[in-house]
């Protein structure tokens, strides 16, 4: 059986908790917890970029080239 895809991916809700952290705080810099949020959310950013980059590069010039003629 396959995974189910989740309602909403992980990035969407790091940010939500990340935002729901930073309201009210009067030092979020001091913050480990919101720290480690920030964290796993660049990571999550950095794995959805870099996914989109090994599919363009995976996908070559060869899907370019027909749509320039």
């Amino acid at each position: 059986m396959a995974k189910k895809a989740a309602a909403e991916s992980e990035e969407v809700r790091l940010k939500k908790g990340v935002s729901a952290k930073r309201t009210g705080h009067s030092n979020p810099k001091g913050d480990a917890a919101l720290r480690a949020l920030r964290k796993r959310l660049k990571r999550e950013q950095r794995k959805r970029r870099a996914l989109a980059l090994r599919k363009k590069h995976a996908a070559g010039s060869k899907a370019a080239a027909p749509a320039a003629k």
